[in-house]
């Protein structure tokens, strides 16, 4: 597998406000346990603050790669040779294209506080996903590394 000239790897994290709604969960749940005493109380502010940590950090760590041929968006692998135009969308666009747009066969990563994003078409016959839809920071960037690496694997199959 050849790596392609122009690499990417972007991690979707979570928003600032939602570490301020973590400890805000962990608070909450500390009031509740103030009528057992000081202990619980400080337990139920580390546990409860730790796990709306967690669950945070868990939702913001997708990760979408061009690696070698193949775009990896989460739990997805697509080889980059299946893959056909990109879209770079405004927020707008983007939103129109979460909600009332939308292929329910379509592939989608999609995170809503992130405004930009990547609808990518599926060139695959065997494929009924019409289109990948990536929520992106850096959907110039994206794009330009998918054309990178379909570009170096049709310089590899003619050489």
């Amino acid at each position: 597998m050849q790596l392609s000239a122009s690499p990417y790897e972007e991690r979707l994290t979570a928003p600032r406000s939602w570490w301020v709604i973590s400890f805000l969960v962990g608070l909450a749940l500390a009031l509740v346990f103030l009528p057992f005493g000081t202990l619980p109380m400080l337990g139920a502010l580390v546990g409860g603050t730790a796990v709306a940590a967690v669950a945070a950090s868990s939702y913001g760590s997708i990760r979408i790669r061009v690696v070698g041929d193949s775009l990896i968006a989460g739990d997805a692998r697509i080889p980059v040779s299946a893959l056909g135009d990109t879209e770079i969308m405004d927020p707008e666009e983007a939103r129109a294209w979460r909600t009332y747009k939308a292929d329910t066969r379509a592939f989608m990563l999609l995170r809503s506080y992130i405004p930009g994003a990547l609808r990518v078409q599926v060139t695959d016959p065997a494929d009924p996903t019409p289109y990948l839809y990536l929520s992106t920071r850096e959907p110039e960037r994206l794009a330009a590394a998918l054309e990178t690496a379909r570009q170096a694997g049709r310089s590899a199959e003619s050489s």
